[in-house]
Order: structure tokens, then C-alpha cells, then sequence
């Protein structure tokens, strides 16, 4: 008996049960509890915060812009197109009637853009007209236009070509003449145009700032055709002298419309790219802790210095061994 404590005793057998018991609860704690992992796993989590709702949103108004602009493109891009198709069908074409393309004095449709048409009749050079600031090869000058009147009696608006300034006056030194008596010409048809905003009329009465009929009509001393008039192709008979024409044949180009098309869409692409990209690193600076990540990170720079060096590689590690 030591100290009043005897182990034989009732009391010192239960206190000896009780210290197995607890080793015994210890010992199988340690053996059944898994190790806690090295640190906490956020996983995808995060993407569900404001932060990065906000990001979301900014991606899909950023694609939505990009989709505006290319769809924008892509309608030019089809306008050019059919602008193509319409001179290879018109401007060529046989000429038809003038009473038979612009059977009404104000009839027109956009698709008679450059269409051929033959027109006879006298003109009426007292009524002649001349277009203002109109450029061709670089220098100033002027479009005349003149009436050919038809045996109805109504005219038909001719630009007969170009003609430069004047060395010394708001206007040209001289006019070639038209052919005189009864005339058959071949135009090809134009819409009327707009007037020119903010632009005042010439004080010359012979003047217009633009083919714009409705002004033409005023001034032309016979009814009109409202809805067109036509560049001249060709005078039977030919003129002793004509001014040379002022314009070419357009040129068949669609432009870079499809570039920018494809351009458009890719950027809206390449917003949400480096979304996933900014989100991806995201992820793996938050998991740096999680034990599959940090095989997983270990498992990409193994791959990484498994590459072969690129000459800038070995000539950076050389310039630092140096250093």
C-alpha cells in the first residue's frame, strides 16, 4: 500500500479499468480519423460571387456590341454585293424604251440604277444647266445638263459630261455644243438626287448645286421626268465636239466588309476567352492548397520543362550565368 492507495483494492481496480478505457479510445481515434487536408478547397465556387456576375454581365455586353457591329458589316458587306450584281445586269445591258423603263414622268426603282435606256428628241440648249463643284481627275469643274425634249412634248434630263472652270470666271470658258436637230441618245438612268444641306443656290440662273430634278424642273422651261435622268453613253448623231464624260464605270468591289465581319465575331469570342482564362487562374490561386491541384500544377510545369528551349530560352540563361 503506498499512500493510502491500494491497487488491490475495489477502488484501485476501477481506476485501472478507467485508464485502459481511455488509452484504449485514444489509440483507436488515432488509428480510424483521417490526416485533415493541408488546407482549404474553394473549388468553383467563387464564380457564383457579385464580383464575378459582374464580369459576366460585362463579357455579354461586350459580345452583344461586337455581334451589332459585324451584323452592321455583314449588311453592307450584302449591299456592296448587290450593288455588283446590279451594274453587271444594267450597265451593259441593251437599251430599253425610255416610255418602257419610266413609263410615268416620276416613276423609279432603286434596281434601274445604270439600266440603258435610248431616248430621241431635240435638244433644248436655251435651257441648258450646269452642275457646281463637281471634280473629275483631281480639278473642278461643272456637268451639263440638257433637256431633250420628246415629241410628247416632255424632256428628259441628259448630263452630258464634264467641263472644267473658268481661268477667270465662276464658270466655263466655253460649252461643246450638242448635236442640233433630232438626236438619239443612249444614258444610262440615275435617281434624282438630294439637295445639299446647308448649301445655298448659285446666283447664276444657268446653275444648280445638284442634280436634284425637282430644281432642274424649275428652271428647264418644259415638264419633266422626276424620277431619273441619265448620264450620257452615246449621241447618234455625234457631236462635232463633247465634253468628256465625268465619271467610269464603277468598280466591282465588295470592300473588307467580310474582314471586318469575321473581326467582329472573333473579338466577341476572344471577351469570353479571357474570361475563361481570368477565371481559370482565379481558380488556381485560390485552390494552390488543395493536394490534386498542387499535383495538378506540378504535373503542368513538368510538362513545361519538358519542351525543348527556344533559342531565346538558352540565350536568357547564358546572359544570366554571365551576370
Amino acid at each position: 500500500m503506498t499512500d493510502g492507495f491500494d491497487p488491490r483494492s475495489r477502488y484501485g481496480r476501477r481506476h485501472a479499468e478507467r485508464v485502459r478505457r481511455d488509452v484504449a479510445t485514444r489509440d483507436s481515434a488515432t488509428v480510424t480519423t483521417e490526416p485533415a487536408p493541408d488546407g482549404p478547397t474553394v473549388g468553383w465556387h467563387f464564380v457564383r460571387s457579385r464580383r464575378w456576375l459582374g464580369y459576366f454581365a460585362i463579357a455579354v455586353a461586350f459580345a452583344i456590341i461586337c455581334t451589332l457591329f459585324g451584323m452592321w458589316q455583314w449588311d453592307r458587306r450584302n449591299e456592296a454585293v448587290r450593288e455588283n450584281d446590279q451594274i453587271a445586269a444594267n450597265y451593259d445591258h441593251a437599251p430599253v424604251p425610255l416610255a418602257e423603263a419610266l413609263p410615268r414622268a416620276d416613276a423609279w426603282h432603286d434596281d434601274q440604277t445604270w439600266l440603258r435606256v435610248s431616248v430621241t428628241g431635240r435638244y433644248d440648249v436655251d435651257h441648258q444647266l450646269l452642275v457646281r463643284n463637281r471634280v473629275h481627275n483631281g480639278q473642278p469643274g461643272f456637268e451639263v445638263l440638257t433637256p431633250l425634249v420628246t415629241d410628247t412634248g416632255r424632256a428628259f434630263v441628259v448630263d452630258r459630261g464634264w467641263v472644267p472652270t473658268g481661268n477667270r470666271q465662276d464658270a466655263p470658258d466655253s460649252v461643246p455644243a450638242p448635236p442640233s436637230g433630232t438626236v438619239t441618245v443612249v444614258v444610262r438612268l440615275q435617281q434624282s438626287e438630294p439637295r445639299i444641306p446647308g448649301r445655298t443656290d448659285p446666283s447664276h440662273t444657268d446653275q444648280v448645286q445638284s442634280v436634284t430634278l425637282a430644281d432642274v424642273a424649275r428652271k428647264a422651261g418644259h415638264p419633266l421626268w422626276t424620277g431619273a435622268y441619265g448620264q450620257l453613253d452615246s449621241e447618234t448623231p455625234a457631236p462635232a465636239e463633247a465634253p468628256p464624260l465625268g465619271w467610269d464605270r464603277p468598280s466591282a468591289d465588295t470592300g473588307l466588309h467580310l474582314s471586318y465581319f469575321i473581326q467582329w465575331f472573333l473579338f466577341a469570342a476572344g471577351g469570353f476567352g479571357f474570361l475563361a482564362y481570368v477565371m481559370v487562374q482565379e481558380y488556381r490561386n485560390l485552390n494552390q492548397d488543395d493536394p490534386e491541384e498542387r499535383e495538378r500544377a506540378l504535373e503542368r510545369q513538368r510538362r513545361k520543362d519538358a519542351k525543348p528551349k527556344s533559342d531565346a530560352d538558352v540565350e536568357d540563361e547564358l546572359l544570366g550565368s554571365r551576370s
